[in-house]
């Protein structure tokens, strides 16, 4: 029995040995859905069976004053919280976010420009794109000066009800070049010459609110060609002629941060997992469960021809897209949008 005893003390002492080596367990929190589950698949299954600790998988829908809650009462209950950019910027300056070190996660010139930030780390990449359905439109258009053109083009347009976007493919259908998009956008005459574009347009402009619609209204045939979400384009592609033109697109990360004053041993594993989520393994499982490009851009070699067509980070597809510029919207985003919401109901 003294025998059987001490076993049993040493299996204790061993699993305790093991379980402190694992590390402790992580609470993610992301948006859940279809982008959830190819988080579990690319990252949280693999971390856990690499023997780091358990991952316990929440959701929630962007709402920042949770966060800010947990950090104001010092009660940080969420180790790993999925934001978007302006999002990710605005905790950043409001000290809910911890700082982090870029070498940490490699080298800065393997990832897509923007990816790292000073307090997170962007994971995949999301456009904001044309997109057609090719059994209605006899001719492809290539960008959004072909959007503009009704004549060539009849029908009716898509475009996502709100300033942010709109303007910017307004300037670009007016010739204004990606590049020099937020340079123009900038400016009062920049402003009102992208209202003025739009002016051309109205008439013809089906307004959507839902990633869902842009889909919907072109497989319908409401729009002949509609702005939309590269990955709700790509999910229905199988089964639809809808195509996407890259050219123009603007697009963003998603990106991990971690809550202000969580303990160290805590943050010290969080920022562990940030740095496994970005390696090109990982990057490369994630992009093969859902259309979003690879912050890392070594993933790039990695995936299979027909997953690199639909992916907004492949050197051909990124070329001539726009960085979504989170400081011009965080300073005018709300003088814009008003101002969008009076012209809208005119």
């Amino acid at each position: 029995m003294l025998r059987s005893l001490k076993f049993s003390a040493l299996t204790l002492g061993l699993l305790g040995a093991t379980q402190a080596m694992a590390g402790p367990d992580l609470t993610v929190v992301s948006f859940g859905g279809a982008n959830k589950a190819a988080q579990v698949k690319a990252f949280y299954a693999p971390w856990e069976s690499a023997g780091n600790g358990k991952i316990i998988a929440g959701e929630y829908n962007g709402e920042m004053a949770k966060v800010k809650a947990m950090v104001d009462t010092k009660s940080v209950s969420w180790d790993l919280v999925e934001v978007e950019s302006p999002e990710l910027s605005r905790g950043c300056d409001e000290d809910m976010f911890e700082p982090l070190d870029p070498a940490l996660f490699g080298k800065a010139e393997d990832f897509v420009k923007g990816a790292i930030q000073p307090c997170g780390v962007g994971f995949f990449v999301w456009s904001t794109v044309m997109a057609y359905n090719a059994d209605k439109l006899k001719t492809a258009p290539t960008g959004w000066v072909d959007f503009w053109d009704t004549k060539k083009f009849p029908g009716k347009r898509g475009l996502r009800k709100g300033a942010k976007y709109t303007l910017e493919f307004a300037l670009m259908a007016d010739g204004v070049a990606p590049k020099d998009v937020y340079k123009v956008l900038a400016g009062k005459d920049g402003q009102d010459r992208a209202f003025k574009k739009l002016d051309e347009l109205k008439p013809s402009i089906q307004w959507w609110e839902a990633g869902a619609q842009p889909p919907q209204y072109l497989a319908s045939g409401d729009v002949v060609m509609s702005s939309a979400y590269n990955g709700r384009i790509a999910a229905v592609q199988k089964e639809s002629n809808l195509k996407v033109v890259w050219n123009g697109g603007i697009y963003d990360f998603d990106a991990w941060a971690i809550p202000k004053g969580l303990a160290k041993d805590r943050a010290e594993a969080a920022k562990k997992f940030i740095a496994f989520s970005v390696a090109p393994q990982q990057q490369k499982t994630y992009s093969e469960n859902i259309a979003y490009g690879p912050a890392n851009t070594l993933a790039v070699p990695l995936l299979a021809k027909d997953v690199l067509k639909d992916m907004p980070t492949t050197p051909e597809n990124i070329a001539n897209q726009v960085q979504i510029d989170v400081s011009f919207w965080a300073d005018n985003g709300e003088q814009l949008e008003q101002r969008f919401n009076s012209w809208a109901a005119k």
